[in-house]
C-alpha cells in the first residue's frame, strides 16, 4: 500500500465518521426539540431539524468540538408557525430556543397599545 493510498483510505475513514457523528447530532438536536417543545405546550412541526451552521469551538471543559446548531419549527395554535433553535457542542445540547411565539405575542400587545 502507498502513502497516497493510506492517505485516501483515512480520508474516506474520516468522511464515514464525520456523516454518522452528524447524524448522531441530528438525532439529538430532534430529540431536544421534542422536548423542549412538550415543555412549552407548542407543537413541534415536521418532526425534524434543519443544519443551520458548524464549526469548531471549546466545551467548558476547554476540549475542542464540533459546534451544530440547528433550526426547526413549532406551532402554539396549529394556524401559525415560529422558529426556534438548538445548538449543540459534540453531543451536548447546550440551548435550546423556543421563545418566537412569546416575542411575537409580546409584539402585538405593544402594537395595540
Amino acid at each position: 500500500m502507498t502513502f497516497v493510498e493510506l492517505l485516501l483510505i483515512l480520508a474516506f475513514a474520516a468522511v464515514v465518521w464525520f456523516w454518522f457523528d452528524s447524524l448522531k447530532a441530528r438525532e439529538a438536536g430532534i430529540d431536544a426539540a421534542r422536548r423542549a417543545c412538550l415543555r412549552e405546550g407548542v407543537q413541534f412541526l415536521d418532526e425534524t431539524v434543519v443544519g443551520h451552521g458548524l464549526r469548531l469551538a471549546r466545551d467548558e471543559r476547554g476540549h475542542v468540538v464540533l459546534r451544530r446548531a440547528y433550526a426547526f419549527e413549532y406551532s402554539v395554535s396549529g394556524d401559525d408557525r415560529h422558529g426556534g433553535s438548538v445548538v449543540l457542542e459534540g453531543r451536548e445540547v447546550v440551548l435550546v430556543d423556543v421563545t418566537a411565539h412569546r416575542l411575537a405575542r409580546r409584539a402585538v400587545v405593544i402594537d395595540l397599545h
